[in-house]
């Protein structure tokens, strides 16, 4: 899922786990137990359910381990390409999720004084051409939806900033994190819960009547009320979704240099189909990745191209922030799975009673995830939201391919 090494990587330690040796029956089963399934099992425990985590891999060494971490409530698709797909409240409405996911994310962590060194910031949305016109009709919907932000032209851009792009949305309510911190510290919450964790590979699913039954890769099987996926990229034969698609990331870090930030780490992020992204870390370093592909997704090939890769973030960084330091600490790439509506997979996976999905997806992953653990846990105590047909894994992929 991921490949080289990022600055997460570099410094966290994972939560003890264990094998299982013995069939086990829960309320809810997690399959995966990255920043997805760690907020899970933290909304699931508070609710009083007895939950199991199992992972084939080390706690958050998925893709967890390759994320930028920037907790943007703006979604990849722009809000008018969105609304011309679904119409403007479909689209408005999940564009006002996503900020309250950010939101209650941020609540989450300050709550429990979580790990993660989770700071407020603001986003930058970048004019990628030499017209701001397309961003100037993206704030004009994002007013009618009650969203928040501003518009900056190039001067007032240029003198805020110190970028000389044709215009920008500058706007409230992101953050950013050390996702495998965070992960790590919503997995400890969970198990002083009573969470059970541990280290196994989920490779069958049979749902039944009353539970579904998992088997594992060692013979063992567990038994659960509900079934929740967070595993990422890696889909079990089970789902089927037509509007998702694997694509891969590349990312560097910089040395240290807290004197060569721009203006209050703001998350930047340009509209663009395959968009740059930066943002900054506490200690002073600049993080930017992109150069997204969907062709080269084969690890060994991914990796390859970490250097070559590098060597273009950086160009792109100098011109973007010419005053930066171009020293690279870390050099990495992720595989991701991106939905050609910029929306996620979030909800009861068709044809499996007791199955659900939980993929977050593109840029807004750990937003995404933060929402999935909201809806699911409510679905499993009984609730709905209309936000479960917006997110559905069999919704109509033939329009949001348009």
């Amino acid at each position: 899922m991921r490949g080289g090494s990022s600055p997460w990587r570099a410094v966290a330690t994972h939560p003890s786990t264990r094998p299982l040796t013995e069939n086990l029956a829960c309320d809810t089963l997690i399959v995966g137990a990255g920043i997805t399934g760690a907020l899970l099992a933290e909304r699931l425990t508070r609710q009083g359910l007895d939950t199991v985590i199992v992972d084939r891999e080390h706690p958050g060494r998925g893709s967890t381990a390759a994320s930028t971490s920037m907790l943007l409530w703006e979604i990849d698709r722009p809000l008018v390409e969105l609304a011309a797909i679904y119409g403007f409240e479909r689209a408005a409405r999940a564009y006002r999720a996503s900020l309250e996911a950010v939101t209650g994310l941020i609540a989450l962590v300050r709550q429990h004084d979580l790990p993660g060194t989770l700071r407020t910031r603001r986003s930058l949305y970048l004019a990628a051409g030499s017209s701001a016109n397309e961003l100037l009709d993206e704030h004009k919907l994002r007013r009618r939806a009650e969203l928040p932000g501003e518009f900056l032209d190039h001067a007032r851009l240029l003198d805020g900033y110190g970028m000389a792009r044709a215009g920008a949305i500058i706007s409230p309510g992101a953050a950013d994190a050390d996702p495998l911190q965070l992960a790590h510290g919503l997995l400890r919450l969970a198990t002083r819960r009573g969470a059970r964790q541990f280290d196994a590979e989920a490779v069958a699913f049979d749902p039944a009547s009353a539970a579904v039954t998992v088997g594992l890769e060692n013979g063992c099987e567990i038994a659960a009320k509900a079934v929740v996926l967070a595993t990422g990229y890696a889909m079990p034969d089970i789902v089927h979704s037509e509007i998702q698609t694997v694509s891969s990331s590349w990312a560097i870090a910089t040395t240290p240099q807290p004197q060569n930030v721009w203006k209050d780490g703001a998350l930047i992020w340009e509209l663009a189909k395959d968009y740059l992204y930066a943002r900054t870390t506490p200690d002073g370093r600049i993080i930017i990745g992109g150069e997204d592909s969907e062709e080269i997704v084969a690890p060994d090939a991914r990796d390859r191209l970490i250097p070559r890769k590098s060597r273009r973030l950086i160009r792109r960084l100098t011109a973007l922030w010419p005053f930066a330091e171009t020293e690279i600490d870390y050099r990495w790439a992720g595989t991701f799975d991106t939905t050609r509506d910029g929306l996620p997979l979030i909800g009861p996976v068709p044809g499996a009673k007791g199955v659900y999905a939980a993929y977050g997806y593109g840029g807004n992953g750990i937003t995404f995830s933060y929402l999935a653990a909201q809806l699911i846990g409510n679905l499993i105590a009984g609730g709905t939201s209309p936000l479960l047909d917006d997110f559905a894994l069999d919704r109509d992929a033939g329009m949001a391919a348009h």
